[in-house]
């Protein structure tokens, strides 16, 4: 990971194909924004409900929720964000709050790009950085949703990357003057944007970001002495000080601060230090939650690219023998790593030391250090063993598999229309043509393991589009069918706040959410759903089988409308690899919109869909 001289060398490719794959990248990320069945955190529904009660309430604070014990979860940036990009609740869509995320996604991209054009002169190095890093599955699951880890990654990275460019510029024989560290007023600005990162998701986020800042302001330093050290822990003190006053201004603006601190502070962050299990019970057992796990979070992180990360620990290795070789006195002493290799290894090492200590462990804890992997994998690409490149292409080639079986059989049901299914096993059969050549052709090995990445979320992305169209949707005539605005309709819950998605469905009615869970593959119950019927408007029902074609309230309930959707929970053994191959068995299932016949029904408005 020396800085090399100025090349035009490519990096495993031409640079016009690495270029290229960045525009696909781009574009693969940008399809679907506003599809409900886009890889997503579980709780985005949750914090959307929370982003649209408070736009509805017309005010900045406090937050507004209607869920128990959910309103205080996250700090009010995340969701006055969602205020602006939604227009106050006038161009409500998943599209509209997702893409800030996206945003923040391309502006990290941009800067791992930045980075390590900087530090190889290589154009086709830089765009192969920003591939990598979109192609780290933690990346694509977190950097597009409304409730993500983009704008937290973005504002806690900054101080880290303004050192790295500054270790790039070309320094003069003899320095201006001895010291040409960061001074106070640019630990100021650090501090400024820890805390935009802060006021996104936590207070606690302090720890690592200032430690990180710490340890390669000192790792980096010429010399090191008492006065060094003093200094650059007052300046960090300073960021750190400065970062947490932007997120009390919470607390001072806030109408109800004590919910703030009770609700945000005491419930969602100090409980995750506490554990009913024992700390160290927890700690050592193995399985999730552990510090075993924990060790392991870049290499989940990264996804289809695990065995690319794993490759990265005999380079380590390699290396440090190469910094501490055997011998005597005669020996000659090795030259320091350069500072950008030290900034992006302190970056990641600390990072990953912090979120070691809580009781509460997740590799997402450890997403605003991915930048920096994807620099270190690109720095590194030509010395990490083809190997490693070679186990990734089998784990794409079975994703793909699945991913076009999927779109084939939403095509059977009449769910995807002959174009949509044809977009999506051609993502498929390229994915796969890329993983045959970078299994045949040794010098395609490594860029064509990252384009088959990247095909794998296109192909995901293709098969399931046709959801956000007419087969996921309930038709217009559906809507107006319930006759009067604001009525109550019953509409199935499995997890936390899920019921909000129907606010992008069906506009304009008051939903009362049930628990759906007990209904998953069981038989049709009749007497809950006649239950239902009889004390709301209408009713959403789930088909709880395969076999299950119609409502079980039939003939005695109007459906109104059908539609299709994707389970995105499942019980343990639901799926299993008899089943895998058939995925209208775990995957697909219909959806209606019901409504009793007791009450007058305008047959012309009526839509009955056979099943």
């Amino acid at each position: 990971m020396k800085r090399s001289a100025p090349t035009s060398e490519p990096a495993g490719g031409p640079t016009w194909g690495w270029v290229l794959l960045l525009a696909l990248a781009v574009a693969i990320y940008s399809l679907g924004l506003g599809n409900p069945y886009i890889p997503t955190n579980g709780d985005e529904m949750v914090y959307a409900h929370i982003a649209r009660l408070t736009a509805a309430s017309g005010h900045w604070l406090p937050l507004v929720s209607e869920l128990d014990n959910m309103r205080n979860t996250k700090p009010p940036l995340l969701f006055w964000q969602a205020l602006q990009a939604g227009d106050w609740g006038r161009h409500w869509s998943l599209a509209a709050l997702r893409t800030p995320s996206l945003v923040y996604t391309l502006l990290l991209a941009a800067m791992v790009a930045a980075t390590v054009h900087g530090i190889t002169r290589s154009v086709a190095r830089a765009a192969l950085a920003a591939c990598v890093y979109l192609a780290f599955f933690s990346t694509f699951r977190y950097g597009r949703p409304f409730l993500t880890s983009a704008p937290e990654t973005f504002w806690l990275s900054l101080p880290m990357f303004w050192l790295l460019w500054q270790g790039l510029k070309p320094q003069p024989p003899v320095p201006a003057k001895p010291d040409a560290s960061p001074g106070w007023w640019a630990h100021a600005a650090f501090g400024l944007a820890i805390g935009l990162g802060l006021a996104y998701k936590s207070f606690a986020l302090v720890a690592p970001a200032a430690a990180a800042l710490w340890c390669a302001r000192l790792a980096t330093e010429h010399r090191l002495d008492a006065q060094v050290l003093w200094r650059t822990t007052l300046q960090v003190a300073l960021s750190a000080s400065l970062a947490l006053a932007i997120f009390g201004l919470w607390f001072v603006l806030d109408p109800d601060p004590a919910a703030v601190w009770q609700e945000f502070v005491l419930a969602e962050n100090a409980g995750k230090m506490a554990s009913t299990e024992g700390y160290w019970q927890v700690a050592l057992r193995g399985g999730d939650g552990s510090m075993l796990a924990q060790l392991l979070a870049y290499v989940q992180n990264a996804g289809l690219l695990a065995f690319v990360v794993l490759g990265l620990l005999p380079v380590a290795l390699a290396g440090w023998r190469r910094s501490n070789p055997a011998g005597g006195a005669a020996q000659p002493k090795p030259p320091a790593l350069p500072a950008h290799t030290m900034i992006l290894l302190v970056w990641l090492a600390v990072w990953l030391l912090v979120f070691l200590l809580p009781s509460q462990r997740s590799a997402r804890y450890l997403i605003p250090a991915m930048p920096a992997l994807a620099c270190v994998i690109a720095l590194s690409w030509q010395h990490i063993g083809r190997i490693w490149f070679v186990l990734c292409l089998p784990l794409c080639a079975l994703m793909l598999l699945l991913l076009g079986r999927i779109a084939w059989v939403a095509h059977d049901l009449g769910i995807a229309s002959t174009s949509e299914w044809l977009a999506a096993m051609a993502a498929a059969l390229t994915g796969l043509l890329l993983v045959l050549s970078g299994l045949w052709r040794a010098r395609w090995s490594r860029g064509c393991t990252v384009a088959a990445c990247l095909a794998v979320y296109a192909c995901l992305g293709l098969s399931t589009a046709p959801l956000s169209g007419p087969a996921g949707r309930y038709p217009a005539d559906a809507l107006t069918a319930l006759a009067k605005p604001g009525a109550r309709v019953a509409v199935p819950n499995n997890f936390n706040g899920q019921f909000e998605r129907f606010e992008f469905l069906l506009p304009g009615y008051r939903f009362v959410p049930y628990d759906s869970q007990a209904q998953v593959n069981t038989p049709p119950d009749g007497a809950a759903l006649a239950d239902l019927l009889a004390r709301h408007d209408a009713v959403v029902w789930l088909q709880g089988t395969p076999t299950e074609t119609a409502p079980p309230c039939a003939p005695g309930c109007s459906v109104l409308g059908t539609r299709w959707e994707l389970k995105g929970r499942h019980r343990s053994g639901e799926i299993t690899l008899a089943n895998l191959w058939y995925p209208q068995q775990w995957l697909f299932r219909r959806e209606w919109l019901l409504r009793r016949l007791a009450e007058p029904v305008d047959l012309a408005q009526v839509k009955v869909v056979p099943g």
